[in-house]
């Protein structure tokens, strides 16, 4: 998205916030400690990596991107089209921001965009200098990362009332922060993982079928009551389950069901796990 698309979207997210037709959330996310913080970023890394150092540059099959650091962030090439959000350069950009310096060959890229053309040459230069050099610098940066995903999750609640009609804002506010104050700090880590994992649901591209699978679809098919974290992923199966019931054949997207349930269950703490 253009530069000035994506500042005129803010002014106008302030704007409606300013006057009202957006509700400002009554409630703060919960503050973690330091020790939570590195906790979440390596529940993150097993999530998306099993821990493994090489996992940090992959490229999966049966997809047309790669994925990389410790939430397998993934890089378009340039005019390419998926119905996924794009996180890689919004990573970068988080990195200058924070004034960490890239690794020089990608400083060096003429764009933004991702430099292979298709996964064979990804792995071709698997071991290449470059690419070691890559994952080296994404496994010693993990903390900005896990900044990077916490910020996300920071500015989904606007982007999620801001799509839906006025009457439905306080359920889905108060069921939000029901979420992040259970069971701390299983609750907020359920929130970033999903809204990291799935998307916060808002963007008219991660549809299948008209339907999407993102933190918005999840809330609106949650029920309401005590055991929130259950009824949580309770919806969060749901809506995953129709999204691949939705997805074109050739995705076969049935074979990521399994891992994505086994990740959902790991929102429970210990004494509550299954």
């Amino acid at each position: 998205m253009p530069a000035i698309s994506t500042s005129f979207s803010r002014f106008c997210l302030v704007l409606l916030l300013q006057i009202g037709l957006i509700p400002v959330a009554k409630s703060q996310l919960p503050v973690l400690s330091e020790q939570q913080l590195q906790w979440l970023g390596e529940r993150v890394f097993t999530n998306e990596c099993a821990s493994d150092y090489e996992c940090l540059t992959s490229w999966n099959s049966g997809e047309d991107f790669p994925s990389l650091g410790i939430g397998h962030f993934i890089w378009f090439q340039q005019g390419q089209i998926e119905p996924f959000e794009e996180t890689f350069p919004a990573l970068l950009q988080h990195y200058h921001s924070r004034n960490v310096t890239l690794p020089p060959w990608i400083q060096a890229l003429s764009g933004p965009d991702s430099p292979w053309r298709n996964r064979q040459q990804f792995y071709v230069e698997f071991d290449s200098a470059d690419m070691q050099q890559l994952r080296e610098f994404l496994a010693t940066t993990k903390p900005i990362q896990v900044d990077f995903i916490a910020r996300r999750l920071q500015a989904a609640l606007p982007l999620l009332l801001a799509n839906v009609g006025v009457q439905e804002r306080s359920s889905l506010d108060t069921r939000f922060y029901r979420i992040a104050r259970s069971h701390a700090p299983y609750g907020i880590y359920a929130l970033i993982d999903y809204v990291h994992f799935k998307g916060t649901g808002t963007r008219p591209g991660e549809r299948y079928q008209g339907q999407g699978w993102g933190l918005l679809q999840v809330l609106r098919q949650m029920q309401d009551g005590p055991d929130t974290l259950y009824n949580f992923i309770a919806a969060a199966t749901t809506i995953l389950e129709r999204r691949v019931a939705n997805a074109p054949p050739e995705r076969q997207e049935q074979l990521w069901l399994a891992g994505w349930r086994q990740r959902l269950q790991t929102y429970l703490p210990p004494a509550t796990e299954n």
